[in-house]
């Protein structure tokens, strides 16, 4: 098995995770915040739903800077409804799978560079880049996600073993 492979396996498990997470964000709550300071749910599931899109980013092109005038991703930027946020999630999920199946193993070595008004923020290899800012930055919001329903008292899947809310299997 390739490094390819390996992170698509990764991806794939961290993807069922997420999605499970957006199927329960409720509508009525979207607005909702822990705090002032926060993101609304509806924006945080939003960006959430939207993360997988820098891995289509990382895989083809060399660097992306965040303030050129092309330094946008594409991206439902307001929320809609459960439904439109699973729509662009799978949308941005399904071409991240694309990309990374047709990502060699030495692409993946190849560095990435992430750019703020020309100046370098940071580069990393591809992998790294897929690993850090795509992968766990998702898994660290998908975390804060949980205590915004928790919060909502909206009961939690399971994620990696049981939650209080799900019955471990009999």
């Amino acid at each position: 098995m390739n490094a390819t492979e390996i992170f698509l396996r990764e991806f794939e498990q961290e993807m069922a995770n997420t999605r499970r997470l957006l199927e329960i964000v409720p509508e009525d709550e979207a607005a909702w915040k822990p705090h002032a300071k926060s993101w609304s749910l509806g924006d945080l599931s939003l960006h959430i739903a939207n993360l997988p899109a820098w891995a289509v980013v990382t895989l083809t092109q060399s660097e992306f800077d965040m303030s050129s005038p092309a330094g946008t991703v594409a991206e439902a930027r307001s929320w809609a409804s459960t439904a439109q946020l699973l729509t662009t999630f799978d949308g941005n999920v399904a071409d991240a799978r694309t990309a990374i199946i047709n990502t060699s193993d030495a692409a993946l070595a190849e560095p990435w560079t992430l750019k703020s008004r020309g100046a370098p923020v940071f580069t990393m290899p591809r992998r790294a880049v897929l690993h850090t800012f795509v992968l766990s930055h998702l898994i660290h919001h998908r975390g804060q996600l949980t205590v915004y329903l928790r919060m909502c008292d909206v009961p939690l899947p399971s994620i990696y073993g049981p939650s209080a809310d799900a019955a471990p299997p009999s």
